[in-house]
């Protein structure tokens, strides 16, 4: 197979350029759902897509951001049609020399961000992106590194001690990826023996954790200076270019992101059906919340008609029959 993507494995956050089977339907936009949640343990969690009301006050982690001028967002700039970089530009210049234009970031989540920093800025360009790994977005968020994660981030009962979520955005499920001429049908026993490749802090390691039907899923020195990130990676897209270069035989990881892969790569598709239902979320640090308020408050503006012009743009053609977003709930 063709390597479509190159790898991008740094495990650095650092500042970018300023720029800018399917998934299972989504319930449409409908009335947000009140629901009653309490701080509870990861262990006795019950609705972690619950988030604070919306509303438009500011509160110190907004102030912050208004005085700076610049809205900090880490987002990913590997996963086609949600967070990508488009090629450069080579121009020759009158005296003949060259000119090269980094390309702009692009896709659904980016869209999402300028979104938010419209609203917070009133300049959808006022925001610097910030490349996170997979592996790294809880603690950009610690490390004051960014203000906001929006980068495919399931909203689950672990991350929401450690992170404050807004109201999902998407639903996904997590699915197999694999070549087309593979023997392996979708998560399922046809995986025994076989070496699955997943992101580093990812759901889907931690679905093979709890059931790997005989899987190889785990590096050598997982952690350690010795870990060769082979099965275990920092960015998710290094999975793909695992898969096409022949060294594992599976990837496993959000449909919504593996769809976005095959698109890239005709020789791959998914197997078999979505084994979970996911939700992702805008991620900002614990204790932010009149920045999860606000969020909710552009959340609310947004499936009300710029979510799904950003679906049919960038993820329609490849994650059809999604009716809209999914209807937010609130504590």
């Amino acid at each position: 197979m063709g390597v479509a993507c190159a790898l991008t494995a740094s495990l650095a956050v650092f500042a970018l350029p300023r720029t800018a089977g399917g998934a299972a339907p989504s319930p449409g936009p409908g009335v947000g759902e009140g629901v009653r949640v309490r701080a509870e343990s990861a262990d006795s969690c019950r609705d972690p897509e619950a988030s604070l009301t919306p509303s438009t006050a500011d509160g110190p982690a907004v102030t912050r951001i208004k005085k700076r001028g610049k809205l900090i967002v880490g987002v990913d700039q590997n996963s086609y049609k949600w967070g990508f970089r488009t090629p450069p530009t080579v121009t020759r210049q009158p005296d003949g020399s060259v000119k090269e234009t980094p390309g702009e970031l692009e896709g659904f989540d980016i869209d999402l961000a300028k979104a938010i920093a419209k609203s917070i800025l009133g300049d959808e360009n006022a925001v610097i992106f910030r490349a996170v790994p997979t592996n790294q977005r809880i603690a950009a968020l610690e490390g004051d590194k960014v203000d906001l994660v929006v980068r495919t981030m399931t909203i689950n009962c672990k991350r929401v001690q450690q992170v404050a979520f807004s109201t999902a955005y998407f639903q996904a499920g997590q699915q197999v990826l694999a070549p087309k001429s593979s023997p392996i049908t979708g998560y399922d026993g046809s995986l025994s023996g076989k070496r699955v490749c997943t992101a580093e802090g990812s759901t889907a390691f931690e679905a093979l954790q709890e059931k790997s039907f005989g899987a190889v899923y785990k590096d050598v020195g997982d952690g350690t200076k010795d870990d060769p990130d082979l099965l275990t990676v920092p960015n998710q897209l290094d999975c793909l270019a695992r898969l096409q270069l022949g060294e594992v035989d599976a990837v496993v990881t959000d449909n919504a992101l593996a769809a976005g892969q095959a698109a890239q790569d005709p020789a791959v598709e998914l197997k078999g059906r979505p084994f979970t239902t996911e939700y992702y979320g805008v991620a900002a640090k614990l204790h932010n919340d009149d920045l999860v308020r606000r969020v909710n408050q552009v959340l609310v503006e947004y499936r009300q008609g710029p979510w799904q012009r950003a679906y049919e743009k960038w993820l329609k053609a490849d994650l059809p029959g999604i009716s809209g977003p999914p209807a937010p709930k609130y504590r």
